[in-house]
């Protein structure tokens, strides 16, 4: 017997996976987590059993609730199934799957549609941060139609607009997690930044890189991974998050000067390969780095009008850019505006059906999953 699930497959930015309603998985998380891992079929390299896509940037799960926090629509919760590890890593947030959870909150009837264009005002409760999106919706209906591109996704679609309101010290709770700009860690010099998601920053010519390779030439260099990792093991520390072997966060950027016209360019890892576009959640830690005094990143790419303006962030596939405005003359600094326009696209909508060996809910006593999850014959 297995049991059956609803799930809408979306694409938000340069990220795709499944989103459930939070009231259509198990209450448990130890119990929901071995759901989602039967689901996208972990650990298997290409997750040939289930509907992840055998990558971490497909490996992504969204789960949905009506929010209960005072000025949020929605909350949102990010999982991240690694594809070789029985692991949900549920400590980061992902601002590309960010982007499609206005579009599916509104066609999931959790917030109703506006004429013209609909606020949707979304709650992470990875990193308890507060994020707006803007939406679309001609005459009351999501529109998944247009002309913005972005770098990493093929042909064009309907804008989203993001803004990020209260992303600094999203998971260790300070802008600087070790206390200071930089800090020395087997002979490196890194800059542990905590803004929308804790990164660790590092010039790429330290590292013997132009900061420019393509992710394939990254990721074929796998001393560079073992370096790097010892590297990422050791700032968790310092930046007061434990052991970080087993989590994917914090992330590593590698960076370097620009050379097309950008304000910095970036090599982002997720943290085992080279993402072939950027993280927007990194986006925005990145061009905030640029901005703080003596960082890794300011030092490459020092801003004229720091902190504030366009920062145009070069990654393996193109530009990104970001309106940046963040108040660092208070403390706690404030983020006045992270802002950007991304895409997302709704790609399949049905049920993924798990063994019911891993859950079959009794129904009798959860009716609100009753008419989302059913067993059926195997």
């Amino acid at each position: 017997m297995q049991t059956k699930i609803r799930c809408v497959l979306m694409r938000g930015g340069t990220s795709k996976g499944p989103f459930f309603l939070a009231s259509d998985l198990p209450s448990d998380p130890k119990k929901r987590d071995e759901v989602l891992i039967a689901a996208m079929g972990t650990p298997h390299e290409i997750q040939v059993d289930g509907i992840g896509g055998g990558n971490p940037l497909s490996s992504k799960v969204a789960i949905i609730s009506k929010s209960t926090q005072p000025g949020a629509d929605v909350d949102y919760l990010f999982a991240q199934v690694l594809v070789g590890e029985r692991i949900v890593d549920t400590q980061p947030n992902c601002g590309n799957m960010l982007v499609a959870v206005g579009p599916y909150a509104i066609e999931a009837g959790l917030v109703a549609a506006r004429p013209g264009e609909t606020p949707v005002r979304i709650y992470n409760t990875n990193t308890q941060s507060l994020i707006e999106a803007i939406i679309e919706t001609p005459g009351g209906v999501v529109n998944y139609e247009g002309d913005i591109e972005i770098a990493g996704v093929p042909g064009s679609a309907a804008p989203v607009k993001i803004n990020f309101e209260s992303a600094i010290g999203a998971v260790t709770g300070k802008l600087l997690p070790t206390g200071k700009p930089v800090d020395s860690i087997d002979g490196i010099d890194v800059s542990c930044v905590d803004v929308a998601m804790p990164m660790i920053l590092m010039a790429a010519e330290q590292l013997g890189k132009t900061g420019h390779e393509s992710a394939a030439e990254l990721d074929a260099d796998r001393k560079l991974y073992e370096r790097m990792e010892a590297i990422r093991i050791k700032a968790g520390a310092l930046m007061g998050m434990g052991d970080v072997s087993k989590a994917v966060v914090p992330k590593i950027g590698l960076l370097a000067r620009p050379r097309n016209g950008g304000t910095i360019a970036s090599r982002y890892f997720v943290p085992y390969s080279c993402h072939t576009a950027h993280a927007v959640t990194g986006t925005v830690c990145v061009a905030s780095a640029c901005a703080i005094p003596d960082t890794v990143a300011y030092k490459l790419a020092p801003l004229a009008r720091a902190p504030q303006g366009i920062v145009k962030i070069e990654h393996p596939s193109g530009i990104i850019d970001i309106d940046l405005d963040v108040d660092f003359s208070v403390n706690p600094p404030q983020m006045r505006r992270a802002a950007l326009i991304r895409t997302a696209r709704r790609l399949f909508q049905g049920e993924v059906l798990i063994p019911s060996r891993i859950w079959a809910p009794e129904f009798g006593s959860q009716p609100s999953r009753s008419t989302a999850s059913t067993k059926v014959a195997a």
